[in-house]
């Protein structure tokens, strides 16, 4: 059993609304990097939900579609081995003028931020703040890495010759409740995660 399906059971047990202690600032101690990552990631207000299988990935996805009212919506995404469930669920992903969110991969997880790593294979030469504040994340658990210095090592391993270029960090998931001078320049993002099971 993996370490997902003991903290959370089934995928509908691993929505945000979990556990109000989670956001309480103290890390517990002894924590694996994956629990790291789903603490952090949490805390910073992202929408967390762990699937064991694809289909549970399609009926996740289909589940924040109807949450939002986003069917029949337009999209960014350019990556070519996510397009079938857009088209599964009539999403329009070419030629889009006003993307209701991003639908995007990602290089990797940081635990110790709670963040996610991005570079110009998900997200070409956009800035963060030029994105869609809506953002679906499909990521495998074995992209989980405890600092973001692993997931440039990462990057430099698996595109040896095509190394891609603007890698960034979004960790900020929700608006700051008050002024915070880490989050200067950065602009919160709604980001669900659905993260499949592959270990």
């Amino acid at each position: 059993m993996s370490i997902f399906s003991k903290l959370f059971g089934s995928s509908s047990a691993a929505s945000e609304e979990d556990n109000d202690k989670d956001n309480n600032n103290s890390l517990p101690e002894n924590m694996s990097i994956d629990e790291q990552f789903i603490f952090n990631f949490k805390r910073n207000g992202g929408k967390f939900l762990y699937c064991e299988n694809l289909e549970e990935v399609k009926e996740q996805f289909e589940n924040i579609l109807e949450e939002n009212d986003w069917y029949e919506s337009e999209v960014i995404c350019y990556e070519p081995t996510l397009f079938d469930l857009l088209d599964e669920n009539k999403l329009t992903y070419t030629k889009v003028t006003q993307p209701k969110f991003l639908f995007a991969g990602c290089e990797n997880l940081i635990a110790d931020e709670g963040s996610v790593l991005f570079s110009s294979k998900q997200i070409k030469q956009h800035k963060p703040n030029e994105l869609p504040v809506n953002i679906i994340v499909f990521a495998k658990t074995s992209q989980i890495l405890a600092f973001k210095t692993d997931g440039l090592s990462a990057i430099k391993r698996k595109y040896e010759r095509d190394y891609p270029t603007n890698i960034t960090a979004i960790k900020y998931f929700e608006k700051a409740k008050e002024e915070d001078f880490t989050q200067y320049g950065s602009s919160a993002k709604n980001l669900y995660l659905l993260l499949l099971e592959d270990l």
